[in-house]
């Protein structure tokens, strides 16, 4: 018998692993140091490609390879490579270089340990077109709204009713952050009980989407990326996304249409403010008005017998600046509220409420 071609598998790993200066940017050596360890582990065989990215002070590693999925040696030899970067962070005395891996030791997975992990596994097409979306200062539900226009909005993508391939729409897996309980919902024939879910970005969160014909995933957003502090874990912001595009899935133009306009995500300044999500080209991801607005920069690749050939900076394109224009007279508008919502997020991460009410509780009467 005749072994069919093998699948690739596609990771994104993002992690936070010291800020330049503050939490505005990531050190490039840093940056040298990810490409050094990833230059060897490809030169050894371990991994097929690799590409280091930066979007405001999170580390993004792009790799390729061939062991599945939730691969133990794959993730393993991601985490000694951010430690590696953070050891150089805490030589360089980088803001927080301590907060976003865990200095437990490696239990066979990175989910759970600081970084967040976006992988996906599929045959190579013919030609294979993927984009990779990074953002920084938005909070986890921050895709779903891109994702639904993506997928299930023809008004954005043509394709939905043009392309027969796609008219049986997609399938998209919710997850609920309460429950820890996961739901999958089929566009069109449940659109409204999909929107009635995900339009809660703080309670559901869209964590892939695959075509209704076969099954084959379209689009993977990274697990929770963690804050690590004294030992405890908290959701934190800044989560990827892979899509791949063309030939039965959305055009790279239907993807890149859905990031025109510049909506409301959760996140910035404290992990605790409501913003837009500007798009930006790779050198504009210094989010430094109040540690913002919220960023996101598009990477485009073709890949090519498991190679990275790219990336294309998807957002370097005036065609954007209509939505960075409106992204920043939007943040004018929220910044004159201060710290009153809708500024202030519902759920602030950080808050000294807490505090103040044990404080003052002695002093609060029944009416």
């Amino acid at each position: 018998m005749i072994a069919g071609p093998s699948k690739l598998t596609l990771s994104v790993f993002t992690a936070d692993i010291g800020g330049f200066v503050g939490h505005i940017s990531s050190h490039p050596g840093v940056l040298d140091t990810a490409k050094e360890r990833l230059y060897t582990s490809r030169e050894k065989g371990r991994i097929e490609d690799f590409h280091v990215l930066r979007c405001g002070d999170d580390v993004e590693l792009i790799v390729t390879h061939r062991n599945g999925v939730n691969d133990r040696g794959t993730h393993e030899l991601v985490w000694n490579t951010l430690a590696d970067c953070r050891e150089e962070s805490a030589g360089l005395k980088l803001h927080a270089s301590e907060q976003g891996l865990s200095r437990e030791a490696f239990t066979g997975s990175l989910r759970g340990m600081g970084p967040g992990v976006a992988e996906m596994e599929f045959i190579e097409r013919t030609s294979e077109p993927v984009v990779v979306l990074m953002s920084n200062k938005a909070a986890t539900g921050s895709w779903n709204l891109p994702l639904y226009k993506i997928f299930a909005d023809p008004f954005n993508t043509s394709g939905l009713v043009l392309d027969p391939s796609m008219l049986e729409g997609f399938s998209f897996k919710v997850r609920s952050r309460s429950e820890g309980s996961t739901i999958t919902l089929s566009a069109p024939k449940e659109a409204h009980y999909l929107l009635a879910l995900i339009g809660l970005t703080g309670k559901y969160v869209v964590t892939s989407v695959c075509r209704n014909t076969d099954g084959d995933t379209a689009a993977v957003v990274s697990s929770p990326k963690l804050r690590i502090n004294g030992g405890s874990a908290r959701e934190e912001a800044t989560p990827a996304a892979i899509f791949r595009c063309q030939a039965g899935f959305p055009a790279t133009g239907e993807v890149m249409e859905a990031l025109s306009f510049p909506h409301l995500v959760e996140g910035w300044m404290r992990n605790s403010h409501n913003g837009p999500l500007m798009p930006v080209p790779f050198y504009e991801a210094n989010p430094t008005r109040f540690d913002g607005p919220p960023r996101v920069i598009a990477a485009g690749f073709q890949i090519t017998n498991g190679r990275l050939i790219g990336p294309h900076d998807m957002f370097d394109d005036p065609a954007f600046d209509g939505a960075r224009r409106l992204a920043g007279e939007v943040t004018e508008y929220l910044r004159r509220h201060g710290p009153f919502q809708p500024h202030l997020s519902s759920t602030p991460d950080y808050s000294a409420v807490p505090f103040i009410m044990d404080k003052l509780k002695e002093r609060f009467k029944k009416i």
